[in-house]
């Protein structure tokens, strides 16, 4: 578990990464931290991307339905307008948000804030997301949570996406996307046909329920 640095002296700045895959619990641990924040008695502003609007257009919410208030914005300049007074700002779904962002958030850590980010690290290709990887570079703090692959139950690393859609954005939930370890994710769509039963398969256990 995450626990906030202390220094002494003049307060410092600085960038707390959190990544993974869908269904890992990114946001969850970023409501997490945002909460304690909160209970220390820190100014907290949350601001996410306005093309997120899966849940709600003006809160960040984790699968769990855990949820905080947010701001959302289109571009990551915005951020340097809307902190004044602040403490604590985090980020959620940043792999959404233009390649602005990595700078953005270090002109706030100068500015002595704590910077708290979460987004996914790879598309559903298994490449870079966005503005991700710049800001792993020259974040202080990373934590990489995990998901559990549905279909062999180890640590899951990649987003499968189920549609044929191959835009990068797409927005889904557990209809559209699978949290999958590396080798079930290389294994693709095979894995799908054999999660399905045979319509012969399927007739005969339903010929057993009616009995």
């Amino acid at each position: 578990m995450f626990l906030e640095p202390h220094f002494k002296g003049q307060r410092s700045g600085w960038i707390e990464i959190i990544c993974g895959s869908m269904f890992s619990g990114k946001t969850e641990e970023l409501i997490r931290r945002l909460k304690r924040a909160k209970i220390a008695n820190q100014r907290v502003e949350i601001f996410k991307p306005k093309v997120d609007t899966r849940y709600d257009e003006a809160k960040v919410v984790s699968h769990d339905a855990n949820y905080i208030l947010s701001t959302p914005i289109e571009h990551s300049r915005r951020l340097l307008e809307l902190t004044d007074g602040v403490n604590v700002i985090g980020v959620d779904e940043a792999q959404f948000f233009d390649e602005d962002l990595p700078e953005v958030c270090q002109m706030l850590a100068l500015r002595g804030l704590r910077v708290i980010v979460a987004g996914l690290d790879m598309d559903f290709r298994g490449k870079p997301f966005g503005p991700m990887p710049n800001l792993l570079a020259v974040a202080e703090y990373i934590t990489k949570v995990h998901a559990i692959c549905q279909h062999c139950g180890n640590l899951a690393t990649h987003s499968y996406r189920l549609s044929a859609d191959d835009h990068t954005v797409v927005l889904g939930e557990k209809d559209t996307y699978e949290a999958r370890c590396r080798t079930c994710y290389h294994m693709g769509n095979i894995l799908d046909l054999k999660t399905e039963k045979p319509a012969s398969q399927a007739q005969q256990e339903g010929k057993v329920r009616r009995m």
